[in-house]
Order: structure tokens, then C-alpha cells, then sequence
């Protein structure tokens, strides 16, 4: 027998999204579905504005003080599991969209020696190196280490999107 899958989500759902979904469960199987792909479930940086794909951190989906609240768009964690234990209740297998390669929103800026590279072809250094400031240490305070305690800085980052040259390091001017 072959499933039916649904993506439960789109770009511009305002949000409860595991409310919603965890309420319409049995019509959704008697619609015939029988598997439902979520969107992700992580903190974003842009709190409950983000679509899950902003990722800021892995291991909140919903449960600590950070961006702006607790909940992510969709909700808290309490919801997203309860979401997904009413699905399979139901008989609906759930796929959970996760993003892996994505950070955004650091806690701390740090400066790193750069070089920019061709937008067509990332492998075309187009520039000398020159220093720059990025928001790539991510320390999750509101986390206090809860589910791991690595901090991530600039070294686990094979690129960036947005630096600023004109700050100041040890009080002189880039």
C-alpha cells in the first residue's frame, strides 16, 4: 500500500501551528493521508517571525527564553510533542524538516580575516584577505548548557552572510 503524505505548513501560516495540526489529526486521516511533513521545529533567529529555516539554535524547539520568547513560530516544545503524539495516535507518520547547515543570529561578534568570493562560483577568491566583524559565537545563554554545551565560533563556519568592516578593534577604526 502506498501513503499519502501532506506538507503541513507554508511560508505564510501565522503561526500555533502545532495546535492546529494536533486538532485536525483525525480529519486528516480521514481525508486519507497517512504521513505529515512539519517544518522545523528549531529556535530561528527572528523568534516567532522565522519559519524555522533562520536557524539560531538546534536544541530549542520551543522550551527556553530566547529571540524575543519561548515558543518558536509554531509553538512551544510541549505542543510540537504533543502534536506529534496525536499523529501517530491517529496513524499519521510525521517527517520532521530539520536544518542542519544553517546558523544565524550569533550572541557574540568576533572578528575573523576574510576574503570575498565570486556569488557565481564560490570557489573564485575575488579579494585579498581583510578583517571583519560576524556574529559567529553562539553561546545560548538562555540555554545554560541544557542538551550539550559546545559553543560555536567562527572555526566551525565555512561562510558567512553578513560582516561589517567599520567597527572598532582595539580601538581603531576598520
Amino acid at each position: 500500500m502506498n501513503g499519502v503524505m501532506i506538507q503541513y505548513f507554508h511560508w505564510y501560516h501565522p503561526g500555533d501551528l502545532w495546535n492546529e495540526f494536533a486538532d485536525r489529526v483525525i480529519l486528516l486521516k480521514d481525508l486519507g493521508f497517512t504521513a505529515a511533513w512539519l517544518p522545523p521545529a528549531t529556535k530561528g533567529d527572528l523568534g516567532t517571525e522565522g519559519r524555522g529555516y533562520d536557524l539560531y539554535d538546534l536544541y530549542d524547539l520551543g522550551e527556553f527564553d530566547q529571540k524575543g520568547g519561548v515558543p518558536t513560530r509554531y509553538g512551544t516544545r510541549e505542543e510540537y510533542l504533543n502534536a506529534i503524539e496525536k499523529a501517530h495516535e491517529a496513524g499519521i507518520s510525521v517527517y520532521a524538516d530539520i536544518v542542519l547547515n544553517h546558523r544565524m543570529g550569533g550572541d557574540e561578534n568576533e572578528w575573523i580575516t576574510v576574503h570575498e568570493v565570486d556569488e557565481n562560483n564560490r570557489n573564485n577568491i575575488i579579494s585579498e584577505p581583510f578583517d571583519v566583524s560576524a556574529n559567529t559565537r553562539f553561546t545560548f545563554p538562555a540555554r545554560k548548557g541544557k542538551y550539550s554545551d559546545f559553543i560555536w565560533n567562527y572555526r566551525c563556519f565555512s561562510g558567512i552572510d553578513t560582516a561589517w568592516k567599520n567597527r572598532k578593534k582595539n580601538n581603531r577604526d576598520f
